[in-house]
């Protein structure tokens, strides 16, 4: 029976959240949206997503991506209402905003260029805003944005950025990092102390964002100076004063695709292991 790909857009408060992936016996938002799917599709056997990118427990997501394949009776007969009636059964801490066909050789995962994070930080010597408390870190010292900048621009290009990432068994830590920029909120407004990273990149590492955040946070409050960044990326091993700053900053924004064209060639280059340097 012919099958049909189906894209889903959407995002998550993380905070009630073990994180992206099915774990038994916790709280995912893989295992709610999975169950919802299951109920209005109105099928006995389980259902089964592919993501753009597996955020950890009580990371934050706005612009998430995550595929599934239906055949095609199945498809054209939940199309139209299943985006309200997905609506209508998950929790409030999840929404779809976008469910749609997906083009020929699209895969959420593997067809992805790039994905762009945020970090929220507010160094307000009052605290965070209450309303924003769950997505915004407090820190107790200012910020010199511009040496964080500084700091920044060093880590970018593709590296082999295992300082930075909890090793795992069998996986390359070696990441092309496009983007990565502070911006402080202009003085005098609602959030006045509240400073954002935006960080962008062919993929990331489990922690890669919260451990970078963290190094630069130690230039931006005048504890290490601005080389010291790219020094800890230089020698490959984790460094004892780079905390992994906590989740509830971070926040997944937006993932990137080529044009319908290069989807099926981009899932089978990004399938390949990586080598640094590598044509």
């Amino acid at each position: 029976m012919a099958e049909v790909r189906v894209r889903l857009d959407l995002g998550y408060d993380g905070r009630e959240f073990s994180g992206w992936a099915r774990q038994h016996g916790r709280r995912t938002v893989q295992g709610e949206l999975e169950e919802a799917l299951r109920t209005v599709l109105r099928r006995d056997e389980p259902v089964e997503l592919t993501v753009a990118g597996r955020t950890d427990a009580g990371v934050h997501a706005r612009g998430q991506v995550a595929h599934l394949d239906l055949d095609l009776e199945t498809w054209t007969a939940h199309r139209d209402k299943l985006l309200r009636r997905l609506a209508g059964r998950l929790p409030r801490d999840v929404r779809v905003w976008r469910v749609s066909e997906a083009p020929a050789g699209f895969d959420a995962r593997f067809s992805a260029i790039w994905r762009r994070y945020a970090y929220r930080v507010c160094d307000h010597p009052g605290g965070v805003d209450p309303l924003h408390r769950g997505h915004v870190l407090w820190y107790e010292r200012p910020l010199d944005v511009d040496a964080m900048n500084e700091a920044a621009e060093r880590l970018l290009g593709e590296h082999d950025f295992a300082a930075y990432c909890k090793r795992r068994d069998g996986a390359t830590t070696i990441r092309a990092l496009r983007e990565l920029a502070w911006h402080r909120a202009a003085p005098g407004a609602r959030d006045a102390g509240l400073v954002v990273a935006t960080v962008r990149a062919d993929a990331f590492c489990h922690n890669m964002v919260r451990a970078l955040v963290g190094a630069l946070l130690l230039v931006g409050d005048g504890r290490r100076p601005v080389a010291f960044p790219g020094q800890v990326l230089a020698g490959r091993v984790r460094h004892s004063a780079v905390n992994v700053v906590r989740p509830h900053g971070l926040t997944l924004e937006e993932v990137g695709y080529p044009a319908d064209d290069q989807l099926a060639a981009r899932s089978v280059e990004a399938r390949n292991r990586r080598v640094l340097g590598a044509v």
